[in-house]
């Protein structure tokens, strides 16, 4: 139990994520008004949502009069400006325009006439490029992937395709002039306050004259008020704990201690309150209840390489490129000024790129200064609303990236058996590249490499490129680090690394359970085999024969397994294209659009020869879900095994999507939340999945409650001590065949959803068998 002086520490970290968490929204901010992107804040994405279908009708019916007769030449003038341009995207453009403008701090820039002049231009830039898209539109499109990236300006955007297309032999775009830009400008202008009545002009005497601003209305200002005071109340920092969270209560929140924290998370994220069953909440607070602490090698060698400025797998340092120096007649020399302010673009252009790249590095750092000198901390956790569990923290979690990972030990040792020295060796293989070995040939890579660890343990800087490229580098270190002074200088006695094994293609286990498919239960490890199945592989195989003949050389497990991993998840023909594609891609093999297609079909119908158990089923929920949602149901829920309680409520959303040459896809809502409509395409596409995500949860909720030692999650995966992997391992599959041998849950759940079919149940499968799996989950 925490101490009083335990707890006031942690009170005041937790005032000090409150305090950074609203420290970064206002800089964020202001540093966005600062550049001329109110839009881009809290308030302005929240306002321009809500402005773009106001101004929208306002636009139509204005076009309405026009096309009537019932408007002035004035209207009818400017009009030709915005003939080919949907209202749509004209709207988006002046919503976007006028709220940058309005709240910038620059001298004048939201003068009725910068503001007018800003529109003007902004559609005219995208009727430029429409131009040119229509006419060149191979070479717009060759422009934009040589110069344009996520760090250049819609400025600077414009800038380089006019010069550029200039250069070149084309049809030019013939600029339409200030004055008619205003007079555009002002008239969309007029559009925004009308519908909205969100700003208003502003006569001011400025000395001898007398101008217009456009400034915002008292009404718009109570709403920023209130969007603001909305945000702030979800803008404190998630860390780390340094004492055990709270427990989780059916009426009581669980997680960090104050009030003004816990605003924003719920024990179930985006999920309607319900109560859930005893486990899954003793679940809960079980996993938080461990205690970690930081890795200190590989703290020591991010902190070396952070500093060298040297990248490694995800981790990125910032490097920051000088700008070049400027040449001594810059002031008289239009060339050279010229040319200095190309080349400085260049590099600011790089450094904004860098920048961005190493943001969750630099921001894991932080964490890591933080939390460095503490003895242990613990992370709190929340479900998703199918039962999976989820850090609230972003940094410094077992749900990290790979360098995020190795940052973690538990903070509770182990003594080193000799069970314990085999999971470190099968550690140190399985992260270097061997997940598809047996079990016996990872522990020989790592007996066969004792030099390369021993070097990567005792002089990571200098030995780089030993654990640099390596297929999860961090993770691979701290294997290498653990391995050498637990078994082979053995100057340490005890373990507290975690060693993570990871299920064999969850979604077809799942499935396979569900179906009592013996066939694709063996292709995914759940029965037992001398070595590790490959499905991927199998299907591979399988589809072979049916693909385009200039396919067959290149069908493998690598060209296949996206396209199997997600088939379960309800992936479609469109996104395993994609898969497909980007597979022979790797291999240097252009693909033709008929032959990708004939490709895609044999996979499917590979899965369906291959793995007919989980295809059957897949298909028989489909058509349940359609029929449940005909006969009336708003949303569909279920209670799994483990007593979470699944609530699936999707509803139309009323949105339309537009395509801005500049500013990219908009996503515009016409309406401030859902319809009331069921989104029976939705339904059908998402329970499939949503019911193996949380089957895979229920999995291992029911574990987790039976394992009395450190435990770490990741959805499918499993961490604890090398010590304790054996009894972890062996609890999985226990659970495993409770879950599918003792009960039918298909049927169960066909009960749940009032289904009017049988489920199509193979029942050939013997669950009972998993115990005897060495690579159900490895």
């Amino acid at each position: 139990m925490a101490t009083p002086a335990q707890i006031e520490e942690q009170i005041q970290l937790e005032r000090e994520q409150i305090r950074q968490g609203l420290k970064e929204l206002r800089r964020n901010t202001q540093q966005l008004e600062e550049k001329e992107y109110a839009s881009a804040a809290v308030y302005g994405v929240a306002s321009v949502a809500t402005l773009i279908p106001l101004v929208v009708q306002q636009i139509k019916d204005t076009v309405l009069r026009i096309k009537k007769g019932k408007t002035g030449a004035h209207l009818a003038d400017i009009w030709q400006y915005l003939r080919d341009m949907e209202p749509e995207v004209a709207a988006a453009i002046t919503s976007k325009v006028v709220m940058d403008k309005v709240f910038s701090p620059k001298k004048a820039s939201s003068m009725l006439q910068n503001v007018a002049d800003s529109i003007g231009t902004g559609v005219e830039n995208e009727c430029m490029m429409r131009f040119y898209e229509r006419n060149v539109p191979g070479l717009l499109h060759i422009l934009k992937e040589n110069y344009w990236h996520k760090s250049i300006g819609t400025h600077q955007k414009v800038v380089v395709i006019r010069t550029l297309m200039n250069r070149m032999d084309v049809k030019h775009w013939e600029a339409w002039g200030r004055t008619n830009r205003i007079r555009l400008g002002t008239w969309l202008l007029d559009c925004v306050c009308s519908a909205s009545g969100w700003f208003e002009r502003e006569l001011r005497q400025q000395g001898r004259k007398r101008e217009t601003w456009l400034v915002p209305t008292k009404v718009f200002m109570d709403q920023k008020d209130q969007i603001m005071g909305t945000a702030e109340l979800f803008s404190p920092y998630a860390w780390p704990m340094l004492i055990e969270p709270n427990d989780w209560e059916q009426d009581r929140p669980g997680g960090y201690l104050l009030n003004e924290v816990m605003r924003g998370h719920d024990m179930v994220r985006r999920g309607p309150t319900c109560i859930q069953g005893e486990t899954p909440i003793a679940f809960l607070n079980q996993i938080q209840r461990v205690a970690y602490t930081l890795n200190p090698f590989t703290v020591k060698v991010a902190e070396t390489l952070l500093e060298k400025g040297i990248e490694v797998g995800k981790f990125v340092p910032i490097v920051h490129m000088p700008l070049p120096p400027k040449p001594y007649d810059i002031a008289d020399n239009k060339q050279a000024r010229k040319d200095y302010r190309r080349k400085a673009a260049e590099v600011m252009n790089i450094n904004a790129q860098a920048y961005e790249r190493a943001c969750r590095t630099r921001m894991t750092m932080n964490a890591v200064k933080i939390f460095k000198d503490k003895k242990k901390f613990f992370i709190p956790f929340s479900f998703d609303y199918r039962g999976r569990c989820y850090p609230i923290p972003a940094f410094l979690t077992p749900q990290d990236t790979d360098f995020g990972k190795s940052l973690l030990r538990f903070y509770e040792q182990a003594y080193v058996t000799p069970d314990a020295e085999g999971w470190l060796a099968f550690q140190c293989a399985t992260t270097y590249g061997l997940d598809k070995a047996t079990m016996r040939e990872r522990l020989n890579w790592t007996e066969a490499n004792l030099s390369l660890i021993t070097k990567v343990a005792t002089d990571p800087i200098r030995n780089l490129s030993d654990w640099a490229d390596a297929d999860e580098p961090w993770t691979f270190l701290a294997a290498c680090d653990e391995y050498y002074h637990c078994v082979i200088e053995c100057d340490r006695s005890h373990t507290s690394l975690p060693v993570a094994v990871d299920a064999t293609c969850s979604g077809l286990q799942i499935l396979a359970g569900l179906a009592k498919d013996a066939s694709t239960a063996r292709l995914v490890n759940v029965l037992p085999s001398e070595r590790p199945q490959d499905a991927y592989k199998v299907i591979a195989e399988q589809a072979e024969p049916e693909c385009p003949e200039v396919i067959r050389p290149h069908m493998d497990r690598k060209t296949t397994k996206r396209t199997v991993m997600t088939v379960p998840y309800n992936a479609k023909p469109f996104s395993n294209r994609g898969y497909i594609r980007e597979a022979l891609k790797e291999k240097g093999v252009a693909v033709e659009k008929d032959d990708l297609t004939a490709t895609v079909k044999a996979v499917r119908d590979a899965m369906d020869v291959v793995v007919p158990g989980p295809m059957a089923v897949m298909k028989w929920i489909e058509s349940e879900v359609a029929a449940a949602i005909k006969r009336g149901a708003t949303e569909l829920t279920w209670v799994t095994p483990s007593g979470f309680v699944v609530t699936q409520r999707l509803m139309k959303k009323v949105v339309e999507t537009i395509e801005l040459q500049l500013l990219g896809r908009c996503r515009i809502a016409v309406a401030t939340h859902d319809s009331d409509i069921v989104d029976i395409a939705h339904h059908k596409n998402a329970t499939a999945p949503n019911l193996i995500h949380s089957l895979d949860a229920c999995l291992l909720h029911e574990t987790a409650i039976r394992f009395r030692a450190p435990l770490a999650l990741i959805h499918d995966s499993v961490l604890a001590r090398a010590t304790d992997m054996g009894q972890l391992s062996d609890l999985v599959r226990q659970t495993y065949m409770e879950l599918f041998a003792d009960r039918t849950y298909l049927k169960e759940w066909a009960e749940q959803i009032g289904a009017q079919s049988e489920p199509p149940i193979i029942g050939d499968l013997e669950p009972e068998r998993v115990i005897e799996s060495t690579y159900f989950f490895c």
